[in-house]
C-alpha cells in the first residue's frame, strides 16, 4: 500500500540545488494516475524544484511515432499504443534520474508497471472526480473520454484504477490548491519514504 500524506507547505517554492541529493534517492520518479489529475503540471514543477529533467512520456510517444496520442488510438488501437508507451517507459527509466509524468493507463499495463516497479519510485496523484472532469474538459485530446459522457467514463475509470493506482510507493492528493502545494507534498512524501526504506 502506499503512503499517505497530507498537504504541506513547509519547502520553500525556490529550487535548492542538493535537494534531491539530500532525498538519498537514487532512481527516476514516476508521476502516475488519472488523466487531469495533473501529473504533466506538477512534475514540471517537481522537476525544476529537485533541478532535475521532465520528460512527459505521451510526449515523448508522439515523437517517437511522429503523430499524436489521439491518431494512434484511432489508427491502430489502444493495444497498440500500449506497447509503444512501454518501450519509451522502459528507455526513460535508462536515462538516470529524472521526473517522468506518465499518460493515465500506463501503470494500469502489467508488464509497464512491473518495469515502474522494479526501476523506478512510483507516486500516485488523486483527485477528486469533479475536479478531474473540469479539468479534463479543458481539452478534447483525451481517446477515452471521445467514447461517451466524460464523467460517467472518469467514474468508472477511477473505481477500476484506483486499486491498481494503490500499488504505488507514493499517494498524493492533488486537489484544487496551488501546484506548488502538490510538489511541496511529494517531497515532503518522499523523505519520508526514504527514511523508512
Amino acid at each position: 500500500m502506499p503512503k499517505h500524506h497530507k498537504q504541506s507547505s513547509s519547502h520553500s517554492s525556490e529550487p535548492t540545488d542538493h535537494l534531491y541529493t539530500s532525498l538519498g534517492i537514487d532512481k527516476t520518479i514516476i508521476l502516475v494516475g488519472l488523466m487531469g489529475v495533473g501529473k504533466t503540471t506538477v512534475g514540471r514543477r517537481l522537476a525544476r524544484k529537485l533541478g532535475l529533467n521532465f520528460v512527459d512520456s505521451d510526449e515523448e510517444i508522439e515523437i517517437a511515432a511522429d503523430m499524436s496520442v489521439a491518431d494512434i488510438f484511432d489508427t491502430f488501437g489502444e493495444e497498440y499504443f500500449r506497447s509503444g508507451e512501454r518501450r519509451v517507459i522502459t528507455r526513460l527509466l535508462e536515462n538516470g534520474p529524472q521526473i517522468v509524468a506518465t499518460g493515465g493507463g500506463a501503470f494500469i499495463n502489467t508488464e509497464t508497471r512491473a518495469i515502474i516497479k522494479q526501476a523506478g519510485l512510483s507516486v500516485w496523484l488523486d483527485a477528486d472526480l469533479d475536479v478531474l472532469v473540469e479539468r479534463t474538459g479543458r481539452r478534447n485530446t483525451r481517446p477515452l473520454l471521445k467514447q461517451g459522457d466524460p464523467a460517467q467514463i472518469l467514474a468508472k475509470l477511477a473505481k477500476e484504477r484506483a486499486p491498481i493506482y494503490a500499488e504505488a510507493d507514493i499517494k498524493i492528493k492533488s486537489s484544487v490548491v496551488p501546484h506548488d502545494h502538490v510538489v511541496d507534498s511529494i517531497i515532503t512524501a518522499l523523505e519520508t519514504y526514504n527514511d523508512c526504506n
